[in-house]
């Protein structure tokens, strides 16, 4: 029989920021699970996933009652173990033959030779696996499989049976169509009975039939669908904002966690005194969204206002109580972070360096006022390579984490950098310092918006750099997934504001101003190891933007200095790629390498200076010509920094290059003429990798 079927497991309040990701891993098992039995053979039909705050579920169509048999056949042992001289069979091969569930006379199993022995072979058929079997293994693995941190243990009804898991569950649903499947979980026996919503349907719901489900539950005031709920809510909450002319402030994870902590959304619009608005805006947001799951109203001009939308778990046909208490809970959290900005702004911002001595930033790289010393002499180095305003970018720098000793950040971690603009600003600070200060954290992630001044650019190059050249000499590097000090982040920061800022600034010389603050500490091997890293991280970077892995492989070998021109160096080899002449000159180039290569192994004299005097061939001598014509017109376009037109130049080079290869021999017996050709081709291979490693680009 073909039917749909239902999972639910009944649980209390599961966790919200969870909730999404163990929905879809329990749904995901069952339904892999299943289908690995072949209880589920066909295209499926149907899948919907069922997640809300007491429930995990999945429901499948179609999935069979019983899998199909299977043939299959089985080696067990040589002939000669398996078989007495009469042809019997061993107590070895009976032994085997019960082990498998196999009642087979030894007249009946065939013999298979690879020739060297003959061996005891079963063919036969393999009974389809019965829906329960394979469902109670499938459950078995998904409820083993979940992404649960911590179980909690808890005691059945019995008082004397214990078991783990997310959240004490208290029902199990396994019906195939209008059946009931006989699984086991967590203590419980699966059936048909499961509660709806806690105050709008408290009676037990029986359901009927697996495809009767969502509706039923719907009738008790349960959207069991996570993605449906999330979706109502959002309709709902954009219905009101409009209505207000509004735009609601909605954190992606802030609408996954509310559609999870509520079973039946209903938005109710409320607010707060206009008094609090004096507050800074990102205090009062961050208030309301981290205590109380609030989403906050802008107006058009992006000013936030005094209301703010809340989803309730009630449908209220007077939600005024609900309405008026939300309120006062708001008031009392926001009168809490005005006291918090008000006793902040009682002290500027400066006199809280003293008290960084205080906190250890890490334990063998000291306190944050060592690292503030290490990031302002970093940052001011950058400055002076920029032009920038060396008085603002210090005391941007100085002042970049004094925010960490006020009370609204120990509150709210997450304002660190904006309080500091802030309270900046309260004391009359320079308007591109203060905007620093916030800005020296940029960019937090992937897309995230840099710096938006040269100063802020100098601090946040600085505040990366000092953490990854402190981290990297006392050799604590990311390993596998693992990066608990983000320096995989810090390493794309800096990428990215060098290129994206186009800022002229050589790696080696950035390196060697962070390392710097840290005096002798450490040798050269963390300089080392920290610059294979960015260029790791820049490998891959560019290759999210569209770049092949042959195109960055090409220039990043080559270590370029000036990250800047990176894309354009790409760019350059992309156009060279198109051109008639680029195979031809990849492959000479990849074969001047093999020679030079093996030249050099092979403990040859230095081929490093070059006489025209010795040559005699005529093909060495017009590659020496051509030579001669395209180094410096390509010597002056890279000068100018026009990288396409450096390797269009090289061009003429192929016939010349392909002629000589072909008349002339480089490994002769004189050494003298051996030395002198290896220095003409070393010189033809230093012109064509001076963007790229041509080489690379060469079909293998």
């Amino acid at each position: 029989m073909n039917a749909a079927l239902l999972v639910e497991l009944h649980t209390e309040e599961l966790p919200p920021k969870s909730l999404k990701a163990l929905s879809q891993a329990f749904a995901r098992e069952i339904t892999d699970q299943l289908i690995r039995a072949q209880l589920i053979t066909h295209d499926l039909r149907e899948r919907h996933v069922f997640g809300s705050p007491r429930r995990l579920g999945v429901l499948l169509s179609p999935v069979q009652d019983c899998g199909p048999a299977v043939p299959f056949r089985q080696k067990l042992m040589p002939v000669a173990i398996g078989l007495d001289a009469q042809g019997r069979a061993t107590p070895a091969l009976t032994k085997k033959l019960n082990a498998l569930g196999i009642a087979a006379e030894p007249a009946r199993l065939e013999r298979e030779s690879d020739g060297k022995q003959e061996t005891l072979v079963y063919s036969g058929v393999r009974p389809g696996v019965p829906l329960a079997a394979g469902l109670q293994a499938a459950l078995d693995r998904a409820l083993g499989s979940l992404p649960v941190g911590k179980p909690m243990s808890y005691q059945l009804a019995d008082g004397v049976t214990t078991v783990q898991f997310v959240r004490p569950a208290h029902r199990l649903i396994a019906l195939h169509g209008e059946q009931v499947v006989a699984i086991k979980a967590l203590g419980l026996s699966a059936g048909r009975e499961t509660f709806g919503h806690r105050f709008h349907a408290p009676q037990p719901i029986f359901i009927r039939s697996a495809q009767s489900y969502p509706k039923q539950l719907e009738q008790g005031h349960v959207i069991a669908s996570f993605e449906e709920r999330r979706a109502r809510m959002l309709a709902m909450i954009e219905a009101h904002a409009a209505r207000l002319k509004a735009e609601p402030v909605m954190p992606a994870e802030l609408i996954d966690e509310v559609a999870a902590l509520v079973e039946w959304p209903v938005v109710y619009e409320s607010g707060f005194d206009e008094e609090f608005l004096q507050v800074p805006h990102e205090c009062l947001i961050l208030t309301m969204q981290q205590n109380q799951k609030y989403f906050a109203l802008k107006d058009s001009s992006g000013q936030l206002l005094n209301r703010f939308l809340l989803v309730s778990n009630i449908e209220a046909a007077d939600p005024s109580q609900i309405i008026a208490g939300n309120a006062r809970v708001v008031r009392a959290r926001l009168a809490d972070a005005r006291f918090f900005y008000e006793q902040d702004r009682k002290h500027p911002l400066d006199s809280r360096l003293p008290q960084l001595a205080d906190v250890v930033y890490h334990n063998r790289l000291g306190s944050q006022l060592e690292r503030i010393e290490r990031l302002t002499a970093i940052a001011v180095a950058i400055a002076r390579e920029l032009g920038a305003d060396l008085a603002h970018v210090e005391r941007a720098a100085r002042l970049a984490k004094a925010d960490l000793r006020t009370a609204m950040v120990g509150e709210f971690p997450e304002l660190q950098g904006t309080m500091g603009m802030h309270y900046a600003r309260h004391d009359r600070e320079s308007e591109d310092v203060a905007v620093a200060i916030e800005q020296h954290y940029r960019p937090r992630f992937a897309g995230d918006q840099l710096p938006s001044s040269t100063v802020g650019l100098c601090v946040a190059l600085g505040d990366k750099l000092e953490a990854l050249a402190g981290l990297f000499g006392i050799g604590e590097h990311p390993t596998g997934d693992k990066d608990p000090y983000a320096l995989r982040r810090h390493a794309l920061g800096v990428l990215r504001m060098l290129i994206e800022a186009q800022l002229p600034l050589p790696l080696p010389r950035l390196l060697q101003a962070a390392f710097e603050p840290f005096g002798e500490r450490f040798g050269p091997q963390p300089r080392e190891e920290l610059a294979g890293f960015l260029f790791d991280r820049l490998r891959g970077l560019l290759q999210e933007r569209g770049y092949s892995t042959l195109e960055v492989e090409a220039v990043v070998s080559l270590a370029p200095s000036r990250i800047d021109q990176v894309p354009a160096m790409l760019e350059a080899v992309r156009a060279f790629s198109q051109m008639a002449e680029a195979d031809s000159l990849a492959a000479a180039n990849k074969r001047i390498g093999n020679i030079l290569k093996k030249a050099g192994t092979a403990g040859e004299p230095a081929f490093d200076s070059f006489d025209p005097a010795l040559m005699f061939e005529p093909a060495e001598r017009d590659l020496w010509a051509a030579f001669g014509r395209v180094a410096p017109q390509a010597e002056r376009l890279l000068a100018a920094a026009d990288y396409t037109g450096t390797l269009r130049a090289l061009a003429p080079l192929k016939e010349p290059v392909d002629r000589f290869f072909d008349d002339v021999m480089v490994m002769v017996e004189d050494a003298g003429l051996r030395a002198n050709r290896l220095a003409l081709l070393a010189q033809l291979r230093s012109l064509m990798n001076r963007i790229a490693d041509l080489s690379l680009l060469a079909a293998a």
